[in-house]
């Protein structure tokens, strides 16, 4: 299987390399992509020896081309080219795992040209999700989840097909910040937000995950993936991430999928669907699991996520809008631009205050995404 890797030299990346390298039998790299991290992208071409390989941000070019020696790859500069490979006639599968709504055009050009797509980047259909379902081409087939939330609820839905769906629980962590106390929130420091209890992440998802707006993204793609409805998905704080999603059927029986936290087996179960193969991974001990728990969600403790809720029954351009204010919120906040708080509150006023009467399009889509961006690195908070 020919792999196109988006997004080589993130966390994702990295975790499907070594899946690759541990398998050569069943793998093989068509194509490296990373954004800034030249040195890490050349010494992954250097070792896999892909047919292509693109550095988004030519910065380094020239340092770059000085490290790769790999004759045979052909180089390319700038994300645009990855519309065209990810056509490309020798990619068996497109693993999109591009920050943000970059990702959303490679998955949504893969798709329309029949590509199978294993996808972590959740912003292709958290923003564009109502175009990429009316494609016509077997998303159920082609569609493939990452994410160990949605890559869960698959894994629960195999051998259920016909059987009606109550309820999807989503868990999720809680992150660093889920019994501080409100008050305190305003003197949260980056380094704080970015110490995450349970995953090892890239640091715009692990903001994400503090917030929780990652599980409102997760639940925006969740209704796309599954055509289920929003009322029907339902998330829920589980602060020891072993268990990952359920499935609530109508006949009152629920089927969770387990496992200790490890993006590995999701990649690994994207890759090869609905095949399982061998991963050397830790097994769970059930002699000395202690506890799983359970927790409500707090709307005041994780505004992010009511709002991500809201602007999925918004519809529209809301998600994309929400999408947009959250990245350039997120980042103000690494920069230490920002207050951790003013991160939900950019997105509430983009969510307020960027309005279009464009009809919903491709073009229209990355149109309101720019809009919303200029107009949330302008916003001022406290």
């Amino acid at each position: 299987m020919k792999l196109l890797l988006l997004g080589s030299t993130g966390s994702i990346g990295c975790q499907t390399l070594d899946i690759v390298r541990k398998n050569p039998d069943r793998f093989s790299v068509f194509g490296l992509s990373g954004n800034k991290n030249y040195k890490l992208l050349a010494q992954q071409i250097n070792e896999f020896k892909p047919s292509a390989a693109v550095l988004a941000d030519d910065t380094n070019r020239a340092s770059f081309e000085q490290l790769v020696n790999s004759p045979g790859t052909k180089l390319y500069y700038g994300l645009e080219v990855v519309n065209d490979l990810v056509q490309h006639t020798d990619v068996d599968i497109v693993l999109n795992s591009l920050v943000g709504f970059s990702g959303f055009l490679p998955t949504y050009n893969a798709l329309k040209s029949g590509k199978k797509v294993a996808l972590a980047n959740k912003e292709s259909l958290v923003v564009g999700g109502e175009i990429i379902q009316s494609l016509d081409c077997n998303l159920s087939d082609n569609l493939i989840p990452v994410d160990s939330e949605h890559s869960a609820i698959l894994q629960c839905l195999v051998g259920e097909s016909g059987n009606e769906i109550e309820k999807m629980i989503i868990t999720a962590s809680g992150g660093p910040f889920r019994k501080t106390p409100l008050e305190e929130l305003k003197n949260i420091t980056v380094e704080k937000a970015l110490n995450h209890p349970n995953w090892s992440m890239g640091s715009k998802i692990t903001i994400d995950s503090a917030t929780m707006m990652n599980k409102g993204l997760e639940i925006i793609e969740a209704h796309w993936l599954f055509g289920i409805p929003l009322e029907e998905i339902e998330a829920v704080i589980h602060p020891q991430s072993i268990i990952h999603s359920m499935v609530t059927f109508r006949d009152g029986s629920t089927k969770a999928q387990l496992g200790y936290p490890d993006m590995k087996v999701p990649i690994l179960y994207a890759l090869t669907f609905p095949e399982r193969i061998h991963l050397d991974t830790p097994r769970m001990d059930f002699s000395t699991l202690n506890q799983l728990t359970f927790e409500q969600v707090d709307f005041d403790r994780f505004p992010c996520l009511k709002l991500a809720l809201d602007s999925l029954g918004a519809g529209g351009f809301a998600p994309a809008i929400l999408n947009a204010a959250n990245e350039i919120a997120v980042y103000r906040f690494l920069d230490r631009e920002i207050p951790y708080i003013g991160i939900h509150q950019i997105v509430e006023k983009s969510l307020e205050n960027i309005k279009t009467n464009e009809t919903l399009s491709v073009s229209s889509l990355q149109a309101i995404d720019a809009k919303t961006r200029r107009y949330a690195q302008s916003l001022s908070v406290k």
